[in-house]
């Protein structure tokens, strides 16, 4: 398939700055960051804690603006949104996926995955259907009517993958994914983020584990609030 070359960046920050007030004192904790991500890319972002990296992918997340410069998101500037449209956004075009999981405890592994369709304005039935069939992608076809204390660390990880691709978004962004699975289990969720950046889902990864980091194709380092390195990386790992 040829690439549409009038498309612009997934994700472009043009001199990105963000700033926090504190005890009277200004903390910049992003601080002229210039990055672009294009659609397709499998990216993971690193860093030490105070780094920046949460903070940028706040931005990326359109769950903050920044102080000054730009974040721009399939071309929309985030700095010329209201809440609502921020939440628009975030419903449409971005898939969150988190290291606790984040599921509602009491919830079916199929109401878990449809939520988000509730804010597309989607009937329950059609929710559900799509719910079904976002599971049933991730293998859990007969853990539908489970609770996640029903399931595993991996089996809710994959409930969260589902809930975040079920509104078909542009991109996963994935904060710390494995940090809470074994390795065994952190390899297979890794695979399924590889399939589907193959299948032309953008995959965004934040993690300080060098070892998860090597299953992106692109690593960006914060340091001080800058990109420290933007580099290929260069002996990929693939899952098995």
């Amino acid at each position: 398939m040829t690439a549409d070359r009038a498309a612009p960046p997934l994700v472009e920050a043009r001199a990105l700055v963000k700033e926090y007030r504190l005890g009277g004192e200004t903390l910049r904790a992003v601080a002229g960051v210039s990055v672009t991500i294009a659609r397709g890319e499998f990216v993971a972002i690193m860093g030490a804690s105070g780094s920046g990296k949460s903070t940028f992918m706040n931005m990326v997340g359109a769950l903050d603006v920044p102080t000054s410069g730009q974040m721009l998101i399939d071309g929309v500037d985030l700095g010329q949104l209201d809440n609502d449209a921020l939440a628009a956004l975030r419903n449409r075009k971005i898939g969150f996926v988190f290291q606790q999981f984040n599921l509602l405890a009491r919830t079916t592994a199929l109401d878990n995955v449809a939520t988000p369709l509730i804010y597309a304005g989607l009937g329950q039935a059609e929710r559900r259907a799509r719910a079904r069939v976002a599971l049933e992608a991730m293998g859990l076809g007969e853990r539908l009517m489970h609770t996640p204390a029903k399931l595993s660390g991996g089996q809710q990880q994959r409930v969260a993958i589902a809930r975040a691709l079920v509104t078909d978004p542009l991109m996963i962004l994935a904060d710390e994914p494995t940090g809470a699975l074994d390795s065994a289990t952190s390899e297979d969720i890794m695979g399924i983020f590889q399939r589907l950046n193959d299948a032309g889902k953008t995959v965004i990864l934040v993690t300080h584990e060098p070892d998860i980091a090597a299953y992106a194709a692109r690593r960006l380092v914060f340091r001080d609030g800058q990109v420290i390195e933007d580099l290929p990386v260069a002996e990929r790992r693939r899952a098995e």
